[in-house]
């Protein structure tokens, strides 16, 4: 009898798990994100160009897919040099990470899109046009070759540099290893070190940077077995996004709760082999390297004091925003910061008073996305994703839209 009652609960088990993985098939477009990449000398890893990119985030039930153009990035095909040197109209090239990317939105969707259009009707005297230029996990220093071989090309009166909380991270070397496992001597983007002098110079991108990733743990058979079925199941990535969503929970709980952070193996593990580096001995002092990402990487810039590693990340990103500023001045580009939404507030927000100090040093304008959000009641949630990063929504990028134009009315001369 036990036999039998246990074979009839495994029929059970199999047949929702067929039932379960025919309806998730016919419900949802495809399984898993696909984003083909290339290393392009001197510009490090961008999207693969002409190509197709699948993004799929289960929890959101958001599916794009969209094509990136000859360049490698996600946007539209931009104008030829000369034609954009007959036009007389305002070009404004954004240049960022994931938020500029937007992988989660159609490209019509996207604020730059949205602005021109916006600006065609409102502010039709400027003839703006726009590009974006964004590589998720990127910060200002990565970013310097997107204004070098492609904004600059097509002459630009203004670029707009849209900055995230987490570009603190990705200018500094240690931050950005311990992030994502690269080797802070042989990164994939420009990156910047230490020169004799304690200054810091900028560093090309290497183009064997995978010979050395810092090593990942192994995982145990039945982990690398799970992990292999949810590459090839829907159900079990059904589960798999359930059982994430759990552990989320649980850890939001005790954040709440103030509960001891759990370590990362991995992120110990990684963080121990980047401190033996020269460039970053100081990675351990202050804080605690080995706390989970979302819990451990970004938080202290919230803080009134910041652990050495997070003060450096300042002076990188720091560099990085001068190192624009000079070639702005250099081709006569007016410059600007796009603050973007969440966790990137306004006056008061020690994130934000960090940026904007090192901005107004260099007289550059800072736009708060968040200000704009906020002045006439609404909630900044109801613009972003809930899950996949936390990224703009189409909303959001409908508001990052007026908040770059309400400014551009009141400095219509940034387009002379």
């Amino acid at each position: 009898a036990t036999a039998w009652n246990a074979l009839f609960i495994i029929s059970g088990l199999l047949l929702i798990a067929l039932v379960g993985e025919m309806y998730l098939r016919l419900a949802n477009p495809f399984l898993e994100s696909r984003i083909p990449y290339r290393f392009v000398d001197g510009v490090g890893v961008i999207r693969m160009p002409n190509s197709e990119l699948r993004y799929a985030s289960w929890e959101d039930d958001n599916f794009v897919i969209s094509h990136t153009n000859s360049q490698g990035f996600l946007d539209r095909e931009p104008v030829s040099p000369e034609r954009a040197a007959a036009t007389a109209g305002c070009h404004i090239a954004f240049i960022g990470d994931s938020f500029v990317e937007a992988k989660e939105v159609a490209i019509a969707d996207k604020f730059h899109a949205q602005l021109e259009e916006m600006a065609a009707r409102e502010l039709p005297n400027l003839a703006i046009t726009t590009q974006a230029y964004g590589i998720s996990n990127t910060g200002q220093i990565n970013q310097l070759p997107f204004y070098d071989e492609y904004a600059r090309r097509l002459k630009p009166k203004l670029v707009v540099l849209v900055f995230f909380l987490n570009d603190f991270i990705n200018n500094s070397p240690a931050l950005q290893s311990l992030a994502y496992g690269d080797n802070p001597d042989r990164m994939p983007y420009m990156s910047a070190q230490r020169d004799e002098s304690g200054g810091l110079k900028l560093r090309p991108p290497d183009p064997e940077y995978e010979r050395f990733l810092l090593p990942r743990l192994p995982k145990a058979w039945h982990w690398m077995t799970w992990d292999r079925l949810v590459r090839v199941s829907y159900f079990a990535k059904w589960l798999d996004i359930k059982k994430r969503w759990v552990v989320y929970r649980v850890r939001m709980i005790r954040v709440k709760l103030e509960a001891p952070v759990d370590a990362d193996p991995q992120i110990a593990a990684w963080a121990a082999l980047i401190a033996e580096r020269p460039c970053c001995v100081s990675l351990p002092d202050g804080w605690q390297p080995y706390a989970r990402r979302s819990l451990g990487i970004g938080s202290p810039f919230s803080e009134e004091r910041l652990p050495p590693v997070f003060e450096e990340a300042l002076a990188y990103t720091a560099f990085g925003i001068e190192q624009f500023k000079r070639r702005a001045d250099r081709d006569g580009v007016n410059l600007a910061i796009l603050s973007a939404t969440p966790y990137m507030g306004t006056r008061g927000d020690p994130q934000f008073d960090r940026l904007s100090a090192i901005a107004e040093a260099r007289g550059i304008p800072v736009i708060s996305d968040y200000a704009y959000i906020v002045q006439d009641g609404r909630d900044a949630e109801n613009g972003l994703f809930r899950f996949g990063g936390r990224h703009w929504n189409a909303t959001g990028h409908q508001w990052a839209a007026e908040a770059v134009l309400e400014w551009l009315k009141a400095k219509q001369d940034v387009c002379d």
